[in-house]
This record gives C-alpha cells, structure tokens and sequence, in this order.
C-alpha cells in the first residue's frame, strides 16, 4: 500500500530554513502530483505548494520567494527547503500525492487521498 513519511521538521529561529522530505513508498502509478500542506492549530489546512509530473511548480502566496518543491523520481522523494521562516509558518506540514494523467500543474484542480503524517515546524 501506499506510505508517504515526512522528516526534517523541527524548532527554528525566525529568518532560519528548514528542508523536509517526504519518501513515498508503494507507488503503483507513473505520474503524480505532489504536495506540502500545513496546519496550524485552530487553523484550517492550507495547500503550501505542489509539483506535478512534469516539474510544473506553484506555491501559496506567503510562501513564494522564500519556500521551493522539488522531488527526486530516483528516490521517490519530495522535498521541500524553507527558508526566510516566520513565527506564522509555523505549523504541521503534510506531504500529499495523487495520481494524474498528465503533467499539468496540480494547483486547484487535484484532490489529494494519499496523506502523510506530518512533521512540525516551530518557528520562534
């Protein structure tokens, strides 16, 4: 079955980076779109970026500048470097996959039924 498992979260000073992964595991399909999502409590989920099958990239508006998706297919790893962190960036940062037939760019038109677990990003 499909396992997506997050890393690298942690407690950072404002104006520090961070860089998660995500390493999907059990994969049966040829393309995907990916994503970071984060939750801050009280708050509702909120899309951060994404990456589709062909490199197409898009981020959240707080995020552009200063946060950039990348993925290795070779080691089925998404990644995401944060740098630049607010205090609002903190929060519980998801990593999403769904399957897709072609390599447009996943903002706004994918809905996401794999989920990792999350790792947390504190920023001071």
């Amino acid at each position: 079955h499909v396992q997506l498992v997050e890393s690298g979260g942690g407690s950072v000073q404002t104006g520090g980076s961070l860089n998660l992964s995500c390493v999907v595991s059990g994969w049966p399909y040829t393309s995907a779109c990916m994503a970071w999502f984060r939750q801050a409590p009280g708050k509702e989920r909120e899309g951060v970026a994404s990456i589709s099958s062909d490199g197409i990239e898009t981020y959240a508006d707080s995020v552009k500048g200063r946060f950039t998706i990348s993925k290795d297919n070779a080691k089925k790893t998404v990644y995401l470097q944060m740098n630049s962190l607010k205090p609002e960036d903190t929060a519980m940062y998801i990593c999403a996959a769904q399957h897709t037939w072609d390599g447009a760019a996943c903002q706004g038109r994918v809905e996401y039924n794999y989920w990792g677990q999350g790792t947390q990003v504190t920023v001071s």
